[in-house]
Order: structure tokens, then C-alpha cells, then sequence
């Protein structure tokens, strides 16, 4: 991980803290903003994709993949910003999906790791615990009907991500030097 990867994910998980902070004050307007804020970012990440692929990746073997990926993402992006009109329990089950998914891509990303002998266990156990409590949230969420559990345990979530971003941007790489 390059200074600057170090820096981008430090801030990135210090915003992350600060944004679960502001949901945890404003539970009733906080989870449209969260909603705006995550498709806005699906959005810049898929033109990004994009952006790359029509410089790079077109050229490179599998580089189609970078494409409907980007296809997917800005679907995605475009989706997420228009549930933000709808009932906060659809919205708040969406971001809680969302997490879930991101964590058991983390799982996947783990075994893929082990596979080719990377460092994989850190990834595994933040996946399970992401996927868990995403759905304990939800189960929270459909029995007691309370929005506010779900407001504060999304706000839960983005605080133990930023955090291990943070532990992340510390930790120190190795790096493979070819003589």
C-alpha cells in the first residue's frame, strides 16, 4: 500500500466514524443522507470503472469484465438514489443489505486469499462479522419495528468499518522485491 493509498484510507475511515456519529444525532433524516451518500459514491466509483476501462482495460485480457462491472455499479448507483424518496424501513433494509453483501464479499475475497497464500484471516473474520451483524440488524428490524435500532446499528457498522480502515492504513505491507 503506496503514502497515499495509507492517507486515502485513513481519512476515508475517519469519515466513516464522523458519518456514523452524524446517524447517530440525527437518526430521522440521517439514513436519506446515508442512502444519497452511498449511491453518490456507487456513482463515482462506476464512472471511474469506466473511466479506466475506456483508457486501459479495453486493451487487457478480461478487461470486458472491468466494463459490466461498471454497468453494474452504476445500476446499482442509480437504484440507491432513488429509494431515498421512499419509507425508511425499505431504506434502512437496503443499506443493511448492502453491508451484508459487502461482507460476504470480504468472506469471498478471504478464501481467495488462503488460496494464493495472502494474509486472509482478518478479512474472513470481518466478513462473518459484518454478514452476522447485518443480520441481526434485520431480524431486530422486523420484529421490534423500531427504525431507530436500525438507524443506530448501521451506525454501529460504519464505525467498526472505519476502524478497521484505520487499522488497515497502519498496518505495515510487505513488499516483494524481484532480484
Amino acid at each position: 500500500m503506496s503514502h497515499f493509498q495509507r492517507i486515502k484510507s485513513l481519512f476515508f475511515g475517519l469519515f466513516m466514524i464522523a458519518f456514523s456519529v452524524l446517524l447517530m444525532f440525527l437518526p430521522e433524516e440521517g439514513f436519506i443522507f446515508a442512502a444519497l451518500t452511498i449511491g453518490i459514491l456507487l456513482f463515482i466509483y462506476a464512472f471511474r470503472l469506466l473511466l479506466y476501462y475506456f483508457r486501459m482495460a479495453r486493451h487487457m485480457v478480461g478487461g470486458r469484465s472491468i466494463l459490466y462491472q461498471a454497468i453494474i455499479l452504476l445500476d446499482v448507483a442509480l437504484f440507491t438514489n432513488s429509494i431515498a424518496s421512499m419509507s425508511s424501513f425499505i431504506i434502512l433494509f437496503y443499506l443493511l443489505g448492502v453491508y451484508a453483501f459487502a461482507g460476504f464479499v470480504s468472506v469471498l475475497r478471504a478464501f481467495e486469499a488462503k488460496r494464493f497464500g495472502g494474509a486472509w484471516k482478518m478479512k474472513l473474520a470481518l466478513g462473518i462479522i459484518s454478514v452476522l451483524f447485518a443480520i441481526l440488524m434485520l431480524v431486530l428490524g422486523v420484529i421490534l419495528k423500531d427504525r431507530n435500532i436500525l438507524v443506530y446499528g448501521f451506525a454501529i457498522s460504519l464505525i467498526y468499518s472505519g476502524l478497521t480502515r484505520i487499522v488497515t492504513a497502519f498496518r505495515k505491507t510487505a513488499i516483494v522485491y524481484i532480484q
